[in-house]
């Protein structure tokens, strides 16, 4: 991953004991530009948290979802919508739909893998 790339993280948490908050800070921690997503939240970890990617100030280059499976999948149409051509889905996160929704559109969608593994930001 390009530490230059934007990511949004749909469904950060403010407990520090949930992977949406993990996810999150350990992204912050290496330096990556990141958008945190909750409807729930003003702020996280000193940042402004935005109610979903349509209010993003700008388009991210990815995003990650630690959300429910059925929220994930209105995650991918809003992604469709806004031109957001990459997609991290955490596990937990993704289902079969998501999936073949992302990739029947275009979409470059990475499922079945945790992104602070696999990406070596961990």
């Amino acid at each position: 991953m390009d530490k230059k790339e934007k990511i949004a993280v749909v469904g950060v948490s403010r407990s520090k004991k949930k992977y949406g908050f993990r996810v999150f800070k350990t992204l912050l921690d290496h330096g990556f530009r990141v958008f945190p997503i909750n409807p729930n939240a003003d702020r996280i970890l000193n940042q402004r948290v935005y109610p979903n990617l349509s209010s993003l100030p700008e388009k991210p280059d990815l995003v990650v979802t630690v959300t429910p499976p059925d929220i994930t999948e209105r995650i991918v149409d809003t992604c469709m919508k806004l031109g957001i051509k990459k997609l991290w889905l955490q596990p937990g996160s993704e289902s079969v739909n998501a999936i073949e929704r992302a990739k029947n559109n275009g979409l470059d969608v990475v499922y079945n893998a945790c992104i602070m593994l696999e990406s070596q930001v961990s």
